[in-house]
């Protein structure tokens, strides 16, 4: 599986950056880190803009995060108008911050900045996937 199958929609077929989906359906969310200066990317680079080199490494991005900031998502983009609504949210883990989708098993009710989250693959229609927000066990 390539790029074409990340996400609800895909715009690109190739990228530098293809291993992400095989992780992703391997269990394993992923992040980039440049060996030469130690800065950590999401979306993942395989280029470092930070010292110019493309001496990058592959990190698992697991254990708990916490919940940065979050927005319901009403009416979606091209390409997302069936999927609303859902919500986006930006979630810290050890220093690299993610934006995903909150799971929708979590109530409203519990939405709140510091909330403990973990990052997961998600099987999608039509042999797509992503990745989204759990709540922390």
């Amino acid at each position: 599986m390539g790029f074409e199958n990340f996400g609800t929609v895909s715009f690109t077929a190739q990228a530098k950056v293809a291993e992400f989906v095989k992780d992703l359906e391997d269990g394993k969310v992923m992040t980039t880190r440049c060996k030469k200066c130690g800065s950590t990317y999401f979306p993942l680079r395989a280029d470092c803009p930070q010292c110019m080199t493309s001496e990058v490494e592959w990190v698992e991005i697991k254990g708990t995060g916490k919940l940065n900031s979050y927005t319901k998502v009403n009416y979606g983009p091209s390409g997302f108008e069936n999927d609303s609504p859902y919500t986006l949210a930006l979630g810290q883990f050890n220093g690299v911050q993610l934006l995903a989708r909150l799971a929708k098993d979590i109530p409203e009710t519990e939405y709140k900045v510091g909330l403990p989250i973990t990052v997961k693959p998600l099987k999608l229609a039509n042999n797509r996937i992503a990745y989204e927000f759990q709540k922390a066990k």
